[in-house]
């Protein structure tokens, strides 16, 4: 593993989901919250080992993690009994670290799980974290503050980008653009509908911070989507496009940063819950 997608991962377990989990309500995720350093810590310190058994072991404290997290979204299921777009989108991003913990153990352990290439299980933990925690939780929460077509458009597509994206690894590239066109469209309405309306009518004009938190992670959308479709249609298609490595510092870095940092932070200033 790279020492940047290294450093982009550490921030996802450590900061972003963390501070995303306190957008949830408290009654369902107050107590893994409070676990959750245990671990993350040790999910961090994996990433800065050779692979081999200790960053095995470590990977697989922090996969233990999320599955506790994604226990999360049958129980929240019964509580709510809701299939509301905002719901849907936070039940993905309380299922998403999963994947990413499954993907860290098996790459630490350097085992091609269902034939991946590591490299590519590397960058899938990046993108759970991001693609599937980070965007699936700002996506809720634009839609509750954005009631409307737009807002719940933006719930259902996020998710559902994410997922057709998993499955574009199974099947053949072109599923793969699907999912990347499906989740660009969702990601592009969450920064539309954050700098149009979120920016106005959530933060004060004299909160300036939150303003330009907002209208960041809205601007940095635009940028690093239109990354992520042109490799997944230059992998569909033979049209040259980014490679891996260019990827992960521009479309990576940009959406660790840029987007799902600046996002959380706002919305933490704003203090927003998804109910």
């Amino acid at each position: 593993m790279s020492v940047l997608v290294g450093l982009i991962v550490a921030l996802g377990m450590l900061v972003i989901v963390p501070a995303g989990l306190r957008l949830m309500d408290s009654e369902g995720t107050a107590a893994v919250r409070r676990l959750w350093p245990l671990f993350a810590l040790p999910g961090a310190a994996c990433l800065w080992l050779p692979r081999g058994t200790a960053a095995t072991a470590l990977a697989a404290c922090y996969a233990a993690g999320t599955v506790i997290l994604a226990l999360h979204v049958p129980r929240r299921l019964l509580r709510t009994r809701s299939a509301a777009p905002a719901e849907v989108a936070v039940l993905t991003a309380l299922a998403s670290p999963s994947v990413a913990g499954l993907a860290l153990v098996a790459e630490r352990a350097g085992h091609r799980l269902f034939g991946f290439d590591l490299e590519i299980l590397a960058l899938t933990v990046p993108h759970f974290h991001f693609a599937g925690f980070a965007a699936a939780l700002v996506a809720g929460l634009v839609c509750r503050a954005a009631d409307g077509p737009g807002g719940r458009f933006a719930a259902l597509s996020v998710p559902l980008g994410t997922l057709l994206v998993l499955l574009g690894y199974f099947l053949d590239d072109w599923a793969e653009l699907a999912g990347a066109l499906v989740l660009t469209a969702g990601m592009w309405a969450v920064a539309l509908l954050t700098w149009r309306d979120v920016r106005g009518a959530r933060a004060g004009a004299d909160d300036r911070l939150t303003r330009t938190l907002l209208a960041v992670s809205a601007a940095v959308l635009v940028a690093t989507m239109l990354l992520a479709l042109s490799w997944a249609l230059g992998e569909a298609t033979g049209l040259p496009h980014p490679d891996l490595t260019w990827m992960a510092a521009t479309h990576g870095l940009g959406n660790a940063l840029g987007f799902a940092l600046c996002s959380v932070l706002a919305w933490r200033r704003l203090g927003g819950t998804v109910l």
